[in-house]
């Protein structure tokens, strides 16, 4: 019997290649393997289409068993969160997406306090991811941060109410803004540029910090660099959503069905719907670079900061008690020391004041 040649290793590429060229392909492998994780929170008045825009994005039913509370409800109603969690694959490729809504959200009378209960929400994640990352297993973190926020506005006033302003000042600082228009389809084309215009005056008024899009690369394609272009000059986005299939042109197209026609949800020319969700999974990278090196960077120096000086107090508090304790004990010690002193000067007078009694008699 012939001894088997063991095989030898060959080297698949060129002389002259060392194949660190490969890579990006280990990376895509891993992170393919490991799959993608983003939160996306919507906030907005009832009523202006967030659960079926979530709905028509990722083509899923977030929200099966949906109770719509009456007006009597709303009055007293404080803002809720409510966290949906579904997992998406597509081609292979799996998306863990979180999406937070906030029923509630501008319904009550009194909406002073209204977003308090969301910027609580945004910390304690962050909060959360901190200490996670603090402690001793830090190989399986679930990212819960809020990566993005779809903010809302009507598209029946005339530009940014005080509630928007306010709403977007207090957390724009915290996640990134990239600001709505809710249910276009009541707006004609002029109407939809005018408001269009009229909110980015405001936001810029106000000095509120939306999300920018990166710029593209000099080394990008033509094609790419149009896209990024178009997708800047389209903010703020003004979209229409629906979840029902309809026939139109010999084709079957998710849109609105009205006496005079079909608004269809993914036409660019009938709305922006279609560059909100290019802009999100284009930009879903960037979106979590900018809420980890910016927004939770930010959250992190500061919690330190604070974190740090607060024990400093309670360790300067705790000597300050064990020195005061000392301080007593020692007092206290010093007046036992003191009355024993006198009790046995009051016994040893005594024992004289006896003796000589008894010499006179």
């Amino acid at each position: 019997m012939s001894k088997q040649q063991p095989t030898q290793f060959i080297n698949p590429e060129t002389p002259g290649y060392v194949g660190f060229a490969n890579l990006p392909n280990q990376v895509h492998r891993k992170s393919v393997k490991k799959g993608f994780e983003f939160t996306l929170m919507v906030v907005g008045e009832s009523g202006l289409g967030k659960s079926t825009l979530i709905n028509s994005l990722f083509l899923t039913d977030l929200y099966p068993e949906r109770v719509i509370p009456g007006a009597a409800e709303k009055i007293e109603r404080t803002v809720q969160i409510e966290a949906s969690t579904v997992e998406i694959e597509e081609r292979g490729v799996k998306l863990r997406l979180t999406v937070v809504d906030t029923p509630g959200y501008g319904d009550a009378i009194n909406c002073r306090d209204c977003f308090k209960t969301i910027i609580s929400y945004i910390d304690e994640q962050f909060e959360r991811y901190l200490h996670d990352e603090s402690g001793l297993n830090r190989r399986h973190i679930v990212d819960n941060r809020v990566h993005c926020c779809f903010y809302f506005i009507s598209p029946f006033g005339h530009g940014l109410k005080p509630l928007d302003v306010a709403f977007m000042k207090a957390i724009h600082n915290k996640v990134n803004i990239v600001p709505v228009i809710a249910k276009a389809d009541t707006l004609t084309l002029k109407e939809r540029e005018r408001l269009k215009k009229r909110i980015l005056d405001e936001i810029e008024e106000h000095s509120i910090k939306i999300y920018h899009l990166p710029d593209a690369e000099s080394d990008e394609d033509e094609d790419f660099k149009e896209q990024t272009r178009l997708l800047k000059a389209s903010i703020p986005f003004s979209v229409v959503g629906s979840n029902q299939l309809i026939e139109a042109k010999g084709k079957k197209v998710r849109g609105r069905l009205y006496p005079w026609g079909v608004v269809e949800v993914e036409n660019p020319e009938h709305n922006d719907f279609l560059k909100l969700r290019t802009m999100l999974i284009t930009h879903m990278q960037d979106l979590q670079e900018v809420t980890q090196d910016l927004h939770y960077e930010n959250f992190r120096s500061e919690r330190l900061k604070r974190g740090g000086r607060k024990v400093e107090n309670e360790d300067m508090n705790k000597d300050q008690i064990l020195l005061e304790k000392e301080a007593e004990l020692r007092r206290m010690q010093e007046m036992i020391a003191r009355m024993q002193a006198q009790m046995q000067l009051q016994m040893q007078g005594g024992d004289s004041d006896g003796g000589a009694h008894g010499h006179h008699v």
